[in-house]
């Protein structure tokens, strides 16, 4: 009997954190280059009163054995990685990535961190950074004459300076992809930063080795379905509405046997 209350609460804590996983997402549909996670549940320990195979006479064996779950936990919460969709924005530091890959940038303690978010800026020294003051790995830098910028497919920036005639190239914008990116460790401001489960990155131009190509004038938008989320999210709620049924059904059990004297 008490084995069934601890068994529903269980359910209820890994419904809860789902919940809260899916609460994440819903928060984060509009922000820009988001990848969505979901959480991964498994079954806990069992309690096994015969082993299966157990011997039920010389000549026979008992074919299931008897084994009573404890309940299920939340192992991990694993991120999902496909492409959101694409939108015009028109800015010219805007770039999306068609395909696989990330940003690089370059954090104030001299961490590499990756991001799909594609909304850069200049700051005071030209330099192209992210909204946080971030620069790119490789560091880029926009001449203060420049009227206007170009980011071609492959990364290649140019610039066309005033008086000019012709565009002259600044830098060249890399990506990274990994064997596993769902390994990434999120540090949040849409950024990650390598792990041993996400391994060594591959760092290359766009077009290369299976990396994406850029898109100028143009971010990429979350890739959280609201309508997935909300289904989840109903699916969530009954779950956790269910286990506390259990609850509720074990302690009217427990009743019925504490007042079997009166």
């Amino acid at each position: 009997m008490f084995r069934a209350l601890w068994t529903s609460a269980s359910g209820m804590t890994a419904q809860q954190t789902s919940l809260d996983v899916i609460s994440h997402n819903m928060a984060n549909v509009n922000t820009v280059g988001f990848k969505k996670m979901r959480a991964t549940f498994q079954d806990l320990v069992y309690q096994t009163i015969r082993e299966p195979g157990a011997p039920t006479s010389p000549t026979t064996r008992n074919p299931s054995g008897f084994q009573i779950g404890l309940g299920a936990y939340v192992s991990d919460t694993y991120g999902i990685f496909t492409q959101g969709n694409i939108f015009q924005t028109g800015n010219q530091l805007d770039i999306a990535i068609q395909g696989d890959g990330f940003f690089k940038v370059v954090l104030p303690d001299g961490t590499i961190a990756y991001t799909r978010n594609g909304q850069f800026r200049l700051d005071a020294e030209g330099r192209i950074v992210n909204p946080d003051g971030y620069p790119l790995d490789p560091e880029i830098t926009i001449p203060a004459d420049a009227i206007s910028v170009g980011i071609s497919a492959d990364g290649t920036v140019s610039v066309l300076r005033q008086g000019a005639t012709a565009v002259e190239e600044v830098g060249r914008i890399e990506l990274a992809k990994f064997v596993n990116p769902a390994g990434l460790r999120r540090i949040g401001n849409n950024l990650f930063i390598q792990t041993d489960a996400s391994g060594e990155p591959v760092i290359d131009n766009p077009g290369n080795q299976g990396l994406g190509t850029l898109l100028q004038g143009y971010l990429e938008s979350s890739n959280v379905n609201i309508v997935e989320e909300m289904v989840s999210l109903i699916i969530a709620q009954r779950a956790f509405e269910f286990n506390t049924k259990g609850i509720t059904a074990a302690d009217e059990m427990l009743g019925q046997t504490a007042n079997l004297r009166r």
